[in-house]
């Protein structure tokens, strides 16, 4: 049997087959290979032995590594640590061999040692995923199931390919293969689904995985027009990704999606945290969540900021003046003796030197700050920044020219009354 899959556009490629040693992946490297010098490609494989199931897992690598040999097939090989990297980075052990797994996908990639990673997803394969994100209560993205071409690097040729047609072709062309002692646990999700749920269905929809499928090629469609929607109220930052309102509901979800596949949340999310953006869109100023893998959104004026939270707490800064550069937080900032003064003052902010007092020093906001506005009239600190829009997560993150609780500059923003430049200046600061 020949298997329906489109193979032109691999012309000149060297595709390397994601070979685990099942009887998927190995069909998958079989029908590459009788077929790579009819359309002009290469076949190699790659190997990613997770360090999970033990010496099984040691045996299986060991047996493709054998069979490539045998078999004239250039193979890479991979270790890595899934159960230690999942406790390190609170994932799953399932998500951390996905992460790990593509990792060195992009290691063989950037190695040269292929074009491109053939995965041996199937059509069986894709009505688990919708039925598992359907339980799990996902959106519509979730019943998109598992993409074709993940990216012009990583394909699946056989996603329109049963598991049944794999079983057959397999058999007819005697493929050794390993079996995965894990996939007969039902106690794992996906598992259970495979082998309680799907068998049930099929006795009465023989044909409900190329149902699935086609679903799911009807949702992709009209979500990559709705995803192209919500990308445009999307604005990147340095430290994260603005979320421009006001938006309709549904495309806030879409965007959400999108910033946390930006932020490293490649699937892991929930219809509960998308919902969960759209009250914080309806809330008022200030107001944040937790989402997930220590993901935070916050409501900010008139759009959504979303941004990994930092492990340590900001320091406190206090710091002496003087014309000492200093970095803080990624930026750097100086206070500048300039000879003479400038004859446009609104182009950068300028300190009378003479003004500050002696024990003034630079410094992070604190409990009782006031400041005092260009042009006169005294306010709270906190109730300055509101006034400018500026956001409670970034007003830690401010160095201060102050003396006791009065602020005499905020540095990137405005300089006080008390200290501005006038006739009388004679020697002038300039906060850069």
């Amino acid at each position: 049997m020949q298997f329906d899959f489109k193979i032109m556009n691999l012309k000149s490629k060297r595709v390397a087959v994601a070979l685990s040693g099942g009887s998927d992946s190995m069909a998958l490297l079989h029908f590459l290979s009788s077929n790579a010098k009819i359309y002009n490609f290469s076949v190699c494989a790659i190997n990613v032995e997770h360090g999970i199931r033990g010496e099984e897992s040691i045996a299986d690598s060991s047996f493709v590594k054998d069979y490539c040999d045998k078999n004239n097939v250039p193979i890479l090989t991979f270790t890595v640590d899934c159960i230690n990297y999942a406790k390190e980075n609170k994932l799953t052990v399932e998500q951390a061999g996905r992460v790990l797994r593509y990792r060195c996908f992009e290691q063989a990639i950037a190695q040269n040692f292929c074009d491109v990673i053939a995965t041996a997803h199937h059509l069986s394969d894709n009505a688990e995923s919708v039925l598992f994100n359907l339980f799990r209560g996902t959106g519509l993205k979730g019943l998109i199931g598992i993409s074709d071409n993940l990216s012009d690097k990583i394909i699946r040729p056989l996603l329109d390919v049963s598991k049944d047609e794999i079983n057959e072709y397999v058999k007819e062309h005697d493929i050794p293969f390993v079996k995965d002692s894990t996939n007969d646990d039902d106690k794992y999700t996906r598992n259970f689904i495979r082998l309680n749920i799907i068998p049930k269905i099929k006795e009465i929809f023989p044909q409900v995985e190329k149902s699935i499928m086609r679903l799911s090629n009807s949702i992709k469609e009209d979500g990559e027009f709705l995803d192209n929607l919500a990308k445009k109220s999307i604005e990147p930052s340095v430290d994260g990704y603005y979320l421009r309102l006001p938006l309709e509901p549904v495309l806030i979800k879409r965007a959400t999606i999108t910033i946390l596949q930006l932020l490293g949340i490649e699937k892991d999310w929930q219809q509960s945290h998308l919902n969960d953006v759209v009250k914080l869109s309806q809330n008022s100023t200030s107001k944040s969540i937790n989402l997930l893998n220590g993901i935070v959104a916050v409501k900010e004026y008139n759009c959504i900021f979303f941004f990994i939270a930092d492990s340590d707490k900001i320091e406190d800064l206090l710091l002496p003046v003087s014309e000492k550069p200093f970095n803080f937080y990624g930026n750097r900032y100086e206070i500048q003796q300039i000879d003479e003064i400038p004859k446009n003052l609104k182009a950068g902010l300028y300190v009378d030197k003479d003004k500050v007092p002696k024990t003034a020093v630079i410094r992070t906001k604190k409990s009782g700050d006031v400041f005092t506005k260009f042009g006169g009239g005294s306010k709270k600190l906190n109730d300055y920044f509101t006034d400018k829009k500026i956001p409670s997560r970034l007003r830690d993150r401010i160095p201060l020219l102050a003396d006791g609780n009065e602020v005499l500059a905020i540095f990137r923003l405005s300089v006080s009354e008390k200290v501005r430049v006038d006739e009388k200046t004679q020697t002038v600061y300039k906060i850069i």
